[in-house]
């Protein structure tokens, strides 16, 4: 028994200490010149569907949870904001060449299709962002109709 609690003191000491390892959640201002929505001019309610499942992973407007300020599990919630925006930022997409977006759209209506996106974890904490098929149906209208307006 005085192991475990040897083990438990140290264990607490451990995790109250990582909570000072500092996460840097500032979000880049967003040029709305530049933005996905605008560059589109993209109707309201896809904005809505686009800004509940994906701009918190995929744009430099994230809102952080409560949860993503206590470490180590802010540590897991920026790696997948991070890599979430390496993949596709909706925030810059007017910065992106022609063929990046015309493969970004291409992969995003792919993982509408698949239902990878919004991710099960992400949908798990966030259960606003889970689309339902009319709503993943849109999003996937809506990409495919840029596809082939704009010449990609």
């Amino acid at each position: 028994m005085k192991t475990f609690l040897n083990i438990l003191y140290w264990f607490l000491i451990v995790i109250a200490l990582i909570q000072f390892i500092p996460i840097d959640r500032t979000n880049k201002p967003v040029d709305s010149k530049v933005n996905f929505v605008k560059v589109y001019n993209t109707p309201k309610n896809v904005q809505q569907l686009l800004k509940t499942a994906c701009y918190d992973c995929h744009s430099n407007e994230t809102v952080y949870p409560k949860y993503a300020y206590v470490a180590p599990i802010s540590w897991s919630v920026k790696h997948h904001v991070n890599e979430g925006r390496t993949y596709l930022n909706l925030s810059e997409w007017g910065n992106f060449n022609r063929d990046l977006k015309k493969d970004m759209v291409k992969k995003t209506v792919n993982a509408l299709k698949v239902y990878s996106m919004p991710m099960p974890g992400y949908i798990a904490q966030h259960p606003e962002a889970n689309l339902n098929k009319e709503e993943r149906t849109l999003l996937i209208h809506y990409f495919e109709n840029i596809l082939n307006t704009e010449n990609y």
